[in-house]
């Protein structure tokens, strides 16, 4: 079996919903990705033989396979293919997997893995709710109701069961919410996301051109009094917006080659993919599988927590990375060390590969060896990526 190595990796700065972003088809704001990531690889575009693109609202200016799209609307040849991925909020890390394995086996030597999503113009509910509310049914089936009667599968529901399982009070999870708007803060006035951000053209409420570079959903004002004021999600809960991933619209992508590739592009890997790992489990609380999916990860590859360098868990909610790092026993001074989804926007399926790149540039930038990429995904399910810095 051969070698994944990540040659690019690039992400737009996120967009606030209605915000800076919305302006941009998601098709446009994907294939500004994919521009970037073959400029910076420095190749050329026709070396890239297939482009898997994560997307969780695959509806309205999202649908007819926005991968496809978002290679007509880039610089790539039009011969080029694309194929959208839905795991859910792991779409682009699971895009990344397929990438790796397309390469590991030797059937591509040049693969872009990317995600897209724009919550504000393909919000969710859209390929749902919006439908079910007009006559065409649901998603859970009666199959699926007799195994699970009377449950309504939702992330919010498990957020909150995780809080409760593992013990979380608001004022933890108020404070790990404080912490993410604080660490992005620091990371982002230090210019630690400048080398992974791609800048877009946007226009303003009063029609002014200016660049977008900067994480729109980073509140630079942040106090953990204002943090411990938001109301909850659900009277009696324990979770409240200031603790929740944001709604955000972006793009990223990354590169991946093999050994074939990485002579054929004439570049210098940026990362090795070491380990991948797949897990589903209860889809009742949902949220919970990156910990035991991180459990088979490591074993896995042979590792142990201690090994790992870095930590990227997706701040869906406070309880998921808090629940992981007790599980673990990992140590919180590697845990989503410029901030996460609290803070920074959780773009659905343009998340995996957005928290690639942010893993990736910080190993190089803190001359670290090893990371670890995990995301909690509805139904159940998890991804693992473990990745070694060159």
């Amino acid at each position: 079996m051969g070698e994944a190595y990540i040659v690019a990796a690039a992400r737009t700065a996120g967009g606030k919903r209605n915000g800076k972003v919305s302006g941009w088809h998601p098709a446009d704001l994907a294939g500004v990705v994919l521009d970037e990531l073959v400029a910076r690889a420095a190749c050329d575009p026709a070396l890239v033989e297939d482009v898997i693109m994560g997307c969780v609202i695959q509806a309205g200016e999202q649908s007819q396979n926005v991968a496809r799209g978002a290679v007509l609307a880039s610089h790539l040849p039009q011969h080029i293919p694309g194929v959208s991925v839905d795991r859910q909020c792991g779409s682009s890390q699971q895009a990344l997997h397929f990438a790796a394995a397309t390469v590991m086996a030797g059937v591509m030597d040049c693969v872009i893995a990317a995600g897209v999503e724009s919550m504000t113009r393909a919000p969710m509910g859209l390929s749902s709710e919006v439908l079910a509310k007009n006559g065409y049914g649901r998603a859970k089936s009666p199959r699926q109701e007799a195994k699970y009667p009377d449950i309504v599968f939702s992330q919010f529901t498990g957020a909150e069961m995780m809080a409760e399982k593992y013990g979380l009070s608001r004022d933890e999870m108020d404070a790990f919410g404080f912490d993410s708007q604080q660490k992005a803060i620091a990371a982002t006035k230090a210019g630690r996301f400048d080398k992974e951000i791609v800048g877009l053209d946007v226009v303003g409420p009063d029609g002014a051109r200016t660049r977008h570079t900067v994480d729109e959903g980073i509140r630079f004002d942040a106090t953990l009094d204002g943090i411990k004021g938001v109301r909850l999600i659900k009277e009696g809960g324990r979770i409240s917006a200031a603790t929740a991933s944001q709604i955000c619209d972006g793009a990223s992508g990354v590169m991946v080659v093999n050994e074939r590739g990485l002579k054929a592009l004439g570049v210098q890997p940026l990362a090795r993919i070491h380990s991948m790992t797949m897990t589903a489990g209860d889809p009742v609380i949902m949220l919970e599988e990156p910990l035991f999916a991180t459990d088979r990860a490591l074993k896995r590859a042979g590792m142990k927590i201690g090994d790992i360098d870095l930590y990227e868990v997706n701040e869906a909610f406070a309880p998921v990375p808090m629940a992981w790092l007790r599980h673990t026993d990992g140590d919180p001074a590697r845990l989503n060390v410029n901030g996460g989804a609290i803070a920074l926007g959780h773009p659905l399926g343009a998340s995996g590969t957005k928290l690639m790149t942010t893993l990736v540039h910080a190993l190089h930038a803190n001359g670290k060896r090893y990371g670890l990429q995990t995301m909690c995904e509805g139904g159940g399910m998890a991804n693992v990526t473990i990745v070694e810095r060159l």
